[in-house]
């Protein structure tokens, strides 16, 4: 990088170091570590520096208070220790979006990403990287698919047999599970099983290798929009399959975006939306208290485990919320709703609305005069059992409005 009188100089290092230590740091970066008048890290990066003469500081408790810890140390030459390659799942990449990527150096490790893959003999190209440190478990359910291979960092040496039981109750209770532990160093280790038989113990510290197989009752949960009904947990108000299908295609879930789901019922939109784009997040706003347990419920199962639910009703509810990327109202329609979640729709947000009553068609009408937009009428017909015969039962026909701001 080119340095200006106005760009600030680096002084904080993020190092990235293997289980092979400080032997296996480039001669420059091991030149910073060796250098350093502070060396920040958790007790098994500063196990791995031991030989280093430098003033040690543990990860902050709580962890929040790192960017303080870390600018409090600004002047002095600062190293930052963390697991493999410091942007990819690492602390280095929140480190960054904290403190001027201008006044920090990386210097990236082989990630344990790629040792599992070479480990596996897997191309990293045709694997889904994931993680569950610190975070829940069930993220990983929308990944669970036919023939899927999968490569997650783990949060402890309980979490492959949390994930076995998640891939056995969907019927991937065949899929080959490996768990690799220490990569790269002398005490290595590799643990083979199956997801229905697992019962390894295994060190906390591991990368878990998932080749999905599925049996042929498995569920099959893509993540392109429009599960079935049933696998929702409802008290029969929601938007049903194939109106979510057009709904979530009309909202566009993109990655790392934020959905308003105004009248959440259980939740079917707002998951949908965060398992169709990686780090896609919801906030649903419901009034109802059961609604707001089946909308978690479902959540929990369907590998949206961070959906934010919230009490209220649209428009009180939605003051001091992230500004969403995209809003969708599927219930309590009103004009003061529709202009309060307009203003706080980002440029080039999408915000549908759905109307199944006369009396909400009539503002989508009203409203799509004076704003446009597009107006459809999805009208869907469900073949069933009409006594020992079949027969066509159409659903309530529904109009949906949709726009995007401009």
């Amino acid at each position: 990088m080119t340095q200006t009188p106005d760009t600030p100089a680096p002084w904080l290092h993020i190092v990235g170091i293997g289980e092979d230590g400080l032997a296996g740091l480039t001669p420059a970066t091991r030149a910073v570590v060796e250098a350093a008048e502070v060396i920040v890290g958790g007790d098994r990066h500063h196990d791995l520096s031991g030989s280093i003469t430098a003033e040690r500081i543990a990860w902050p408790s709580p962890f929040d208070t790192m960017i303080d810890t870390l600018r409090a140390q600004k002047g002095r030459r600062v190293v930052v220790l963390v697991t493999g390659d410091p942007l990819w799942f690492s602390v280095g990449a929140r480190i960054g979006r904290a403190i001027d990527p201008a006044e920090i150096t990386y210097h990236p490790q082989v990630s344990a990403f790629q040792l599992a893959a070479a480990r596996m003999g897997w191309s990293l190209a045709d694997v889904e990287t994931l993680t569950v440190h610190g975070r829940p478990v069930e993220q990983m359910i929308a990944f669970i698919q036919p023939d899927a291979r999968l490569l997650i960092l783990t949060t402890g040496e309980e979490t492959p047999g949390q994930i076995a039981r998640l891939l056995a109750e969907r019927g991937f209770g065949a899929s080959r599970m490996t768990v690799l532990a220490a990569m790269g160093g002398a005490d290595e280790r590799r643990f083979d099983g199956t997801a229905a038989d697992w019962a390894h113990q295994v060190p906390a510290f591991n990368t878990l290798a998932v080749d999905c197989i599925a049996a042929p009752d498995a569920a099959l949960l893509p993540r392109v929009p429009g599960l079935a009904d049933a696998l929702f947990q409802s008290d029969g108000t929601m938007t049903k399959q194939e109106v979510r299908a057009i709904t979530l295609a009309k909202l566009m879930p993109m990655r790392g975006a934020l959905l308003w789901d105004i009248g959440t019922g259980c939740g079917s939109v707002a998951i949908e939306w965060m398992r169709a784009a990686r780090y896609a997040s919801a906030i649903g706003i419901e009034p109802r208290a059961d609604r707001r347990a089946m909308a978690a419920a479902n959540a929990l199962a369907l590998g949206a485990p961070r959906l934010e639910l919230i009490a209220g009703e649209a428009p009180g509810a939605l003051v001091g919320l992230a500004p969403p990327d995209a809003v969708f109202i599927g219930g309590g329609l009103n004009a003061e709703v529709f202009t309060a979640a307009w203003a706080a729709l980002k440029p080039l947000g999408r915000l549908v609305a759905n109307a199944v009553t006369l009396e909400t068609e009539a503002q989508l009408l009203d409203l799509n005069k004076r704003h446009g937009g597009q107006l459809v009428k999805l009208a869907v017909t469900r073949a069933e059992p009409v006594g020992t015969l079949m027969g066509w039962r159409p659903l309530m026909p529904v109009t949906q409005w949709s726009l995007v701001k401009r």
